[in-house]
């Protein structure tokens, strides 16, 4: 009985033994199947943290362990700070990976380097390895003024590179740059935006392709299609640099600046914004499609504010605002432009040294001209020649009125001389020499030609029935009028006039030319590409100016002088127009000739007389010849 007593205690104890065994392994079970609790206190940086390559966890409020959320992870909550080389990394919770020295950093996530650099996102991969921050949703890179702003970035430490591969946003000063993709690299302020990159700043608007810019230097590199807006000019490049502090641009690769009407095309172009000024360089062309014209060279400058422009070497301007375009070559041409911004706007173009020009039906060379819109007229100096089908124009001076780029007259002073090839027998010319001579054409071919003063002719006679020549007029007077039909001449006008009539196979060899006779078709331009080829006068050719006389002085009482009195400018009127049925009966006045009062890059706009000469009367008793006729068997 005792001994079974003693067993059933010796159970019982056994027992409760087994039965606190199996509550303490419970508990121990429990406790790892859930998290525990423990504050991590701020760690002192200068004692604990001494190894560099090691990601430190400073503070966190909680950690705790979860094998169901993240085995592999110390969970962190609450003010969760991280230190790494030199960066302090905040959250409101965290994952520690410190086998792999990484975390995630969620909500409220901050990086900091130095006084500089933040790096703000709703969250963050940090990789110590790799010295690499993946920063997503809300991201904010700030350095110093500059601000990026993206839903995706990573941060490369080692590199100071920041990137962005799902569109962004940077913002420097008054400068915002967007795009599809992009980087930026702290330590240099370099940056580079690709795919639908767009550039806003206070003057400017530009759109590209590929930019690099840099937010110390303010300089923006555009690569591939690329406009640049500013003002109320447009450029276009496919390589070009603009600084957005000076509004300049180098623009490369065949760039263009647009400006209204206008447009400067070249190999490479330097442009300033605010000054409105271009400088081009190899292969230049500047469009004006308002008015039609082109200048092209390997060099052009062009200034905006005031109209100018310059271009040289290899100058060509061309005029297309005909069918037919008029191209014209000299050393150098400058355009000037006056009264801008008004409603009497006029420009004047100065071409110097070597002037050839070439259009299928008008062809000239000179050492110089002047063109001015306001007249439309064209002042030729220096051994002007003007071609126009089978005629030939020279004299010192040779002023050439346009009416839509089209020929209306041309006034020659000085030496003036005119020869027309016979189409019947080509070695055969008409020939008018005088003091001046006025050519007036209708579309494009001359009907009348009037020669003024010291004049001699010298034509042949043709019979309309059989074409065949009756013989050879020669004519000396003081004015003839000459009228023209399909480049033959129909009849001729002179007040009095002495001559001689040759029969064709009795011509003295000292009557088959006038003395100052010249057919310079070796110096005709023949096309557009034979403008380049300079051919000039022989020495001996060359027009020697008339020297001018000069009015006397008028003396008074007393020894001092008077200013002649000069009669006063007839201010030109619609009448002034003339043409072969509308003659007017006014006096023949003698033209200035402007070269010998200035040279040619001064001569004023306004001191060139645009009006008409008129012609001397006519009644039409007086439509013949007075010849002393004399028929010489010879």
């Amino acid at each position: 009985m005792k001994r079974n007593t003693e067993i059933c205690r010796l159970n019982i104890r056994h027992g409760i033994i087994g039965v606190m065994a199996l509550c303490l392994f419970g508990i121990l079970a429990t406790q790892s199947a859930y998290p525990s609790w423990e504050a991590v206190p701020l760690l002192p940086v200068d004692e604990k943290m001494d190894d560099e390559t090691k990601v430190y966890l400073v503070h966190a409020d909680v950690l705790h362990y979860d094998q169901k959320i993240n085995p592999d992870a110390k969970i962190l909550n609450g003010n969760v700070q991280f230190f790494h080389k030199g960066a302090y990394l905040y959250s409101d919770s965290a994952y520690f990976y410190e086998e792999s020295n990484s975390f995630e950093a969620f909500s409220n996530v901050r990086m900091y380097q130095g006084d500089t650099l933040s790096l703000l996102s709703d969250y963050a991969y940090y990789d110590g390895n790799e010295l690499m921050a993946m920063a997503r949703y809300n991201v904010v890179l700030t350095h110093n003024n500059t601000i990026l702003y993206t839903d995706s970035l990573n941060y490369d430490r080692l590199y100071d590179l920041g990137y962005f591969f799902e569109g962004g946003k940077m913002v420097d000063g008054s400068t915002t740059l967007i795009s599809d993709w992009g980087e930026y690299y702290t330590k240099t302020h370099q940056s580079v935006f690709n795919y639908d990159v767009r550039m806003k700043g206070e003057n400017m608007f530009l759109t590209s392709d590929t930019l690099y810019y840099n937010s110390d230097t303010k300089l923006a590199h555009v690569l591939g299609p690329s406009n640049i807006f500013s003002k109320s000019s447009r450029v276009y490049t496919v390589d070009g640099y603009y600084n957005m502090d000076t509004e300049r641009s180098e623009l490369y690769k065949r760039s263009v600046v647009y400006d209204g009407s206008k447009a400067i095309v070249a190999d490479s172009i330097y442009n300033n914004s605010i000054e409105g000024i271009s400088e081009a360089f190899s292969n230049v062309v500047y469009d004006d499609t308002l008015n039609k014209n082109m200048l092209k060279g390997d060099y052009c400058w062009y200034e905006d504010s005031i109209g100018y422009a310059m271009c040289t070497k290899n100058a060509v301007a061309i005029d297309y605002s005909q069918g037919d375009s008029l191209f014209m070559h000299a050393d150098t041409f400058k355009l000037f432009t006056f009264d801008i911004n008004t409603d009497s706007v006029y420009r004047v173009v100065h071409g110097y040294n070597k002037v050839r020009a070439y259009r299928t039906d008008v062809q000239a060379v000179c050492d110089s001209l002047v063109f001015i819109s306001r007249d439309s007229c064209v002042y030729m100096y220096k051994d002007p020649i003007l071609w126009n089908n089978n005629q030939q124009v020279l004299g010192e001076e040779i002023r050439m009125f346009l009416n839509d780029s089209t020929i209306e007259r041309t006034h020659v002073i000085g030496q003036a001389l005119s020869v027309q090839q016979q189409t019947i027998d080509t070695a055969k010319y008409d020939e008018i020499s005088s003091r001046e001579m006025i050519t007036y054409f209708r579309d494009g071919e001359v009907y009348m030609s009037e020669a003024i003063d010291n004049v001699l002719t010298l034509y042949y006679m043709i019979d309309d029935s059989d074409s065949s020549y009756i013989g050879l007029n020669y004519t000396e007077t003081t004015l003839a009028r000459m009228f023209l039909e399909n480049r033959k001449m129909k009849r001729i006008w002179t007040p009095k006039a002495t001559g001689t009539i040759y029969p064709v196979t009795q011509i003295p060899p000292n009557r088959r030319h006038l003395d100052n006779f010249a057919w310079f078709d070796y110096i005709r331009p023949v096309d557009k590409e034979d403008i380049f080829k300079w051919r000039g006068k022989a020495k001996s050719l060359e027009l020697k100016p008339t020297p001018r006389r000069e009015a006397p002085l008028q003396h008074i009482q007393g020894g001092g002088l008077l200013e002649p009195i000069l009669p006063a400018q007839k201010e030109p009127t619609p009448s002034d127009s003339m043409s072969v049925d509308t003659i007017p009966s006014d006096s023949i006045p003698v033209g200035t000739k402007l070269s010998d009062l200035m040279p040619v890059d001064t001569i004023p706009s306004d001191s060139i007389p645009i009006e008409p000469i008129p012609l001397a009367p006519m009644s039409n008793d007086s439509l013949r010849v007075d010849y002393n006729i004399e028929m010489k068997d010879e």
